[in-house]
């Protein structure tokens, strides 16, 4: 049996979406403005996030994204990261799931290359297909 998850990529800054699902925060660093308070999250899954000197290095800038992008994928199978992401991908298969992000530009967000990442087949339990939105105009 193929099931189908929805994994969108958000910004943490938006209201959750009439659709539902499940809110993640995938920064490493709380975003700037925002209280624990009043955040409208399920979780904060920092573990998953590019490590601080990558995520210095790459800085978001559009030159480097294809480095950032095989740097990150390479980090995301490291022992921390892989168990990170295997739990999002839990969450994926029973639910749909949001990747959310301080970043202002998701198509050069760590967020997007994760969301891809998790969207790959794994051999565990059967196929999985995975919709991958990015919510952005």
């Amino acid at each position: 049996m193929t099931s189908v998850g929805h994994i969108d990529v958000g910004r943490i800054y938006d209201a959750r979406p009439p659709s539902g699902g499940y809110r993640v925060l995938v920064d490493r660093v709380w975003p700037r403005g925002l209280t624990k308070a009043t955040a409208d999250l399920d979780e904060w899954c920092r573990d998953v996030a590019p490590t601080t000197e990558l995520r210095r290095w790459y800085g978001h800038r559009p030159e480097r994204l294809a480095e950032f992008r095989e740097r990150y994928l390479v980090e995301l199978d490291d022992a921390d990261h892989a168990e990170a992401v295997a739990h999002l991908r839990t969450i994926a298969r029973h639910d749909r799931i949001w990747l959310l992000t301080a970043t202002k530009d998701l198509a050069l967000s760590h967020a997007r290359v994760l969301a891809e990442r998790m969207s790959w087949g794994q051999a565990s339990s059967g196929p999985t297909l995975y919709h991958v939105h990015l919510n952005q105009p």
